[in-house]
């Protein structure tokens, strides 16, 4: 299973994915939090979290989970520091 980096900082605004693949966000910065629509998430959790230094992974995309765009929210200590695009392209 290929792994799509997020770096918090370097935020990329879209990242591409595919079916087996999975995303993992890491940031140095303090605690980590990633926010989907609960109604509109592809994962199997809408929301991600980990302490300081620790990588977040997605997972892959749940199965019937169809291709589009997923947007998120980027939380570091609670405080709302960007928002990113999950683009799951077709097999």
């Amino acid at each position: 299973m290929a792994e799509k980096p997020v770096l918090i900082g370097v935020i990329p605004e879209v990242v591409v994915i595919g079916p087996k693949d999975q995303v993992a966000w890491y940031s140095e910065a303090g605690n980590l939090k990633i926010e989907f629509d609960p109604k509109r998430c592809p994962f199997s959790s809408n929301v991600y979290q980990a302490p300081a230094g620790m990588r977040l992974l997605s997972g892959p995309p749940r199965p019937g989970t169809k291709p589009g765009f997923y947007k998120y929210r980027i939380l570091i200590e609670d405080t709302v520091i960007g928002r990113g695009e999950i683009i799951i392209r077709e097999s």
